[in-house]
C-alpha cells in the first residue's frame, strides 16, 4: 500500500538512494536535509517527480509543518564518517539524539511507524567476532569517536523507551559499512578515500597495518535491507544490516587498484584512536525474519562507484 513517507537525511548518500527506492515503490516522499553533509545534486533528478518534495532543515529542532500526516518515517539524519561527525561533535550528538527524538515524536502523533538508521559503531571495538544484535558493545564514552558512537547508542535507547511509554512502532537498523554513488569524494570513509586517491595518482593511505577487517555493503543492498524493515509488521528490536563478507583494508586498497589501473603506491600512517580492529555483521536476524541477502559483490560494486567518482573528477 502506498504511503506518505519522511524522509530525514533524504539528500544525502544513502537517503537519496532511499527516496529512490520509495518512489519507485509507489510512495509519496518527502525528503528533509540540512546540507551538512547531503547535497542537493544528489536528489536533484527527482526535482520534476509531484510525489517528491525536498525541504531545507536542521532536525535539532522540531519539525516543520508538512501539510498532512505521515505513514512512515525514516530517520537518516546524521553525519556518519568520523571526519564529518568529528567536525562539530556538540551538533553530532545534537543531530543523533534530538533528530531521533523529534521524529519519534512526529511519528508519535501521527500514528506512524518510524524507523531509525543506527550504525555499527554502537558496537564500538568488539571483542565479539562477528557482532550480533545481543553484544552490547565495547565502546570509549570520552574518546574521539563518542559524539558519533554514544549519540547513536542514546538514541537507541530513546527509540526503545518511545516505544515502551508512548506506543511508538519503532525499527531499528544497525547499518554496517555502506558505499556506492553519491558518496562524498572528501566524506573520509575508507572506499571514498581510496577510489580518490586512486584516480588521482596520490599515494593510497592505509591506517594501521591494513590487516584490520571491514564489511562493505552496496548501497542496493542496505537500501532493501531499510525497507524490508520497515515493511516487517512486528517489532523485532535492533537489526544488523550489512554485507557479511569481510576484507582486510590491504585487499581493499588492492581491489581499488586493480579496478582503477592505477599506479599508486599504498602508504601507512598511524591508526586513529578507538579505530575498529574486525568489523562483520552477522545478519542471522534479518536473513529468517526479512529474508534479507545482499547480493552485490564487493568486485561488482566497485565497478558502478568508482565510475561514479571518475566522472565527478573529470567534472
Amino acid at each position: 500500500m502506498a504511503e506518505r513517507c519522511l524522509v530525514t537525511g533524504g539528500a544525502g548518500f544513502v537517503g537519496s538512494h532511499l527516496c529512490d527506492r520509495l518512489l519507485a515503490d509507489g510512495h509519496e516522499v518527502v525528503a528533509i536535509d540540512d546540507f551538512f553533509t547531503g547535497a542537493r545534486d544528489n536528489v536533484a533528478h527527482l526535482e520534476g517527480d509531484r510525489r517528491f518534495r525536498l525541504v531545507e532543515h536542521d532536525v535539532t529542532v522540531p519539525l516543520p509543518e508538512l501539510g498532512g500526516r505521515f505513514g512512515r518515517i525514516f530517520n537518516l539524519a546524521c553525519p556518519a564518517s568520523p571526519p564529518q561527525y568529528q567536525k562539530d561533535p556538540v551538533f553530532t550528538l545534537r543531530t543523533s539524539f534530538l533528530g531521533a527524538m523529534h521524529a519519534l515524536e512526529r511519528g508519535q502523533s501521527d500514528g506512524a511507524r518510524v524507523l531509525h538508521a543506527s550504525t555499527s559503531e554502537v558496537y564500538g571495538d568488539p571483542q565479539v567476532h562477528p557482532q550480533n544484535e545481543g553484544y552490547w558493545g565495547y565502546v570509549n564514552p570520552v574518546g574521539p569517536r563518542a559524539c558519533y558512537d554514544e549519540g547513536k547508542r542514546a538514541a537507541e535507547a530513546l527509540c526503545v523507551s518511545y516505544r515502551d511509554s508512548r506506543g511508538v512502532e519503532v525499527r531499528i537498523a544497525r547499518i554496517f559499512n555502506t558505499y556506492g554513488p553519491r558518496m562524498n569524494e572528501a566524506d573520509g570513509r575508507v572506499v571514498s578515500n581510496f577510489v580518490v586517491q586512486a584516480l588521482r595518482g596520490e599515494p593510497i593511505t592505509i591506517y594501521g597495518n591494513g590487516e584490520q577487517t571491514r564489511s562493505f555493503c552496496y548501497v542496493s543492498d542496505l537500501v532493501d535491507g531499510v525497507v524490508r524493515l520497515m515493511d516487517h509488521p512486528e517489532p523485532l528490536g535492533p537489526v544488523n544490516l550489512g554485507n557479511p563478507g569481510e576484507f582486510t583494508i590491504e585487499e581493499l586498497a588492492r581491489e581499488v587498484l586493480r579496478q582503477t589501473g592505477s599506479a599508486s603506491d599504498l602508504v601507512h600512517r598511524e591508526l586513529p584512536q578507538d579505530d575498529p580492529q574486525r568489523r562483520r555483521p552477522d545478519i542471522t536476524l534479518a536473513h529468517e525474519k526479512l529474508g534479507y541477502e545482499p547480493r552485490v559483490t564487493l568486485s561488482e560494486g566497485l565497478e558502478p562507484t568508482i565510475a561514479w567518482f571518475r566522472e565527478r573528477l573529470e567534472r
